[in-house]
């Protein structure tokens, strides 16, 4: 779109937003060697050249969805004809034709990425709290994390320490040590003492001297300045344990070895988001996002909050100085390895505007701000990626041919940075049902460059619904989490990515688990991400990439993946494209009535949150008052299912707007609390409604269902009504 330019600053025909160009120029480019002319040279070549190209692939996703909606529309009453089907999306280049096997060859890829499984955190970057605290959920204390949730059963009673349940907590973990790190004959329970001598640990029991079952475990160790042991890594499946011994400490000293806890490596990587968990919609939004992630990349990013009536200063963690067996000097990493997520090929920024007037692809802009701002990781000595790379989650991209146009991106970007090719490693978000069909191709297009790909992400089940809108009425959204074309999904992807090489070189991700509150279901469902092959899984926060660990503990991610590919194939394309189509009738109006208000219940919930405060991912609680992890990628889910009842008629507009304004109320309840919320009802006029209405009764025109385009709209209306 067109927009009025007052006040830009005019870089080789790029007209820039004025606090944009400042932050570059004299923050972002200062100690990367790139000059400002090469870097506004580089990013005006960027937009003119392949700007077109990106609108030009935007505009093929319309045709082939009006190809498929005619398809559908002509063979509607009839019986589904699957063979006839995948002719018809082959012979429009949805489905392309599959090629030779390979293996990727992306090399310079850090151990976080190809050798330690583990969970992966992805938080909004302009949010610099949360993205200290992702950053420093490296390490997380085992004990804190069984205490303070109900993984044990139970939720802890009281502001005061319980003995009891503190004893609770140590037995849990003591179970978890002879599991991960078993002695010879000994139990971890019955251990009073830890000590090292001539490079070996040795602990003593309550009925002896025993040893680990396994001495190559023992890692590392730490003394004090009385030379008294301090601590004691341990390792399973690379990762590491850290015993914390502190006699003095409130649990050490009731503890017979004097163990005052045990820390985790837990976010082994993290995705700093600029996409689906923000809401960054002009140029004042991107600034924020960009010099959060210049503090990361620098390593001085810092933060102040107030905590138990105390300033607290939060910034990055160093790195942990131990001593290894044979006493030379070992170094474990502080932080996570941070990636970034750049947005998709469809939304526009005013941030800059190219020579027409018309606002650039922001994702050309992140690709190119992004990777400007890792330069000062790639100089530094001791900084995020050891291996020299930049790590790039590119989501929403549908198919090879838009796998191919972020290779052609990146190519740009470090000609004109001055990087080696390939310094950019690409992680392929599979959220679009094109690409999931086309997987090993989008994979070989970027065999140069993949670092990450995903399955098992219940977000792409909002590509599902709107690619086959024309087909007839879906399932609800509970019921489709065991149809074949899900459970193709899951297992199809991780042997396309094993069969491509992915195993120890990149990774294969899971999806998130959304109950941040439940931890106990947590521990028993999430095992089954590495289970299925999966070396990294997302989780809602640090606590529960804490508990999440000890599932990589108990898997050995490699040798599964080893099991697997043994096994054959699992999921067939043709489960793939099978569409998980509604009978009406066999719902109740009683069960159409509770998906109607469910779904408009987190519409509601979420979207309020995004137009009025501008926070782009929260835990919302749901219609039963369970919070729930909300970003962009659910509310399409949700925004596109009712769209398409609304379409086939299951339901009427006048019952969807009765439970939206219904949900509305109870959505102004459950954030009563928040002193900056504004109340939707009961008049119904706030332009968080109007776009949470908006999502419902013009999804099915909505760009492949995202939400972006009304959010973005909404979000920009408020402002410029607050600035005017």
């Amino acid at each position: 779109m067109k927009s009025f330019a007052p006040n830009r600053v005019q870089k080789f025909g790029l007209q820039v937003d004025p606090e944009l160009a400042e932050f570059l120029e004299n923050e972002a480019l200062v100690g990367t060697g790139v000059t400002a002319n090469n870097f506004w040279k580089g990013l005006s070549d960027l937009v003119h050249e392949l700007g077109p190209k990106n609108r030009a692939l935007v505009a093929k996703r319309e045709q082939l969805q009006a190809s498929i909606d005619a398809w559908h529309c002509e063979h509607r009453g009839d019986a589904f004809d699957a063979t006839a089907y995948k002719a018809f999306l082959e012979e429009i280049g949805y489905l392309v034709p599959e090629g030779s096997d390979f293996s990727i060859d992306t090399s310079n890829i850090d151990p976080e990425i190809a050798t330690i499984p583990g969970p992966q955190l992805v938080v909004p970057v302009m949010n610099a709290r949360y993205a200290l605290n992702a950053a420093n959920a490296r390490w997380g204390s085992l004990y804190d994390a069984l205490y303070g949730t109900d993984a044990m059963g139970d939720l802890p009673e009281g502001e005061t320490y319980d003995p009891d349940r503190g004893a609770r907590v140590i037995g849990w973990a003591r179970v978890h040590l002879d599991e991960a790190a078993p002695l010879d004959g000994a139990s971890w329970v019955d251990v009073i003492r830890l000590d090292v001598a001539d490079g070996a640990l040795e602990l003593v029991t309550q009925n002896g001297m025993a040893q680990l079952r396994d001495p190559a475990q023992f890692a590392g160790y730490k003394t004090g300045e009385d030379n008294s042991l301090t601590e004691v890594a341990l390792a399973k499946n690379n990762l590491h344990l850290r015993i914390l011994i502190d006699p003095t400490h409130q649990i050490g000293k009731v503890d017979p070895a004097g163990i005052a806890d045990v820390v985790l490596e837990a976010a082994i990587s993290t995705i700093m988001d600029c996409e689906d968990s923000v809401a960054a919609v002009d140029a004042a939004d991107k600034v924020l996002a960009y010099r959060n992630w210049l503090g990361l990349m620098k390593g001085d990013l810092t933060e102040t909050l107030e905590k138990g009536g105390k300033v607290i200063e939060r910034r990055l963690n160093p790195d942990i100085a131990l001593t290894a067996p044979n006493g030379d000097p070992l170094t474990l990493k502080g932080r996570s390895l941070m990636l970034v997520r750049n947005v998709g090929l469809l939304m526009t920024n005013p941030a800059i505007l190219d020579r027409d007037g018309e606002e650039i692809a922001e994702e050309l802009l992140d690709a190119m701000c992004t990777t400007l701002i890792a330069i000062h990781d790639l100089k530094s000595v001791h900084g995020n990626s050891v291996a020299g790379s930049v790590y790039v989650v590119k989501p929403k991209l549908h198919g090879p041919e838009e796998v191919a146009f972020s290779e052609e991106v990146f190519s740009t970007v470090e000609a004109a940075l001055g990087l080696p090719q390939y310094t950019v490693k690409l992680g392929i978000m599979d959220e679009e049902r094109r690409t999931s069909v086309n997987l090993k191709e989008c994979i070989r297009t970027a065999l140069h460059r993949v670092a990450f790909i995903n399955t098992g992400f219940l977000d792409r089940t909002g590509d599902e619904i709107h690619t086959s809108m024309e087909a007839g009425p879906f399932l609800k959204k509970g019921d489709m989490k065991t149809t074949p074309w899900i459970l193709s999904y899951e297992d199809r992807n991780v042997d396309i990515g094993l069969a491509c090489g992915l195993s120890g070189k990149a990774q294969i991700g899971k999806g998130m688990w959304a109950m941040p509150d439940l931890m106990a279901d947590m521990l028993d469902a999430k095992i089954g991400h590495p289970m299925a092959g999966a070396n990294t899984a997302w989780v809602p926060s640090p606590t529960a990439a804490t508990l999440h660990a000890t599932h990589y503990h108990k898997v050995d991610v490699f040798a599964r993946q080893e099991e697997i590919k043994a096994g054959g194939a699992r999921g067939t394309l043709e489960d793939l494209l099978t569409i998980p189509l509604l009978d009406p009738e066999t719902l109740t109006p009683e069960e159409i009535q509770a998906e109607v208000e469910n779904n408009a219940q987190g519409i509601l919930g979420y979207v309020v949150r995004w137009i009025d405060q501008g926070v782009g991912c929260s835990k919302v609680p749901d219609i039963n008052e369970v919070g729930l992890m909300e970003d962009r990628a659910t509310c399409r889910i949700s925004s596109q299912a009712l769209a398409n009842w609304l379409h086939h008629g299951v339901v009427g507009e006048a019952q969807v707007l009765a439970a939206m304004q219904k949900m509305a109320a109870v959505v102004d309840r459950q954030n009563e609390g928040d002193p900056n919320y504004i109340n939707m009802a009961p008049d119904f006029s706030s332009l968080a409604f109007q776009a949470a209405c908006d999502l419902v009764f013009k999804g099915r025109v909505q760009p492949s269902g995202y939400t972006e385009p009304v959010l973005h709209r909404r979000r920009l209306e408020l402002k410029a009504g607050a600035r005017a």
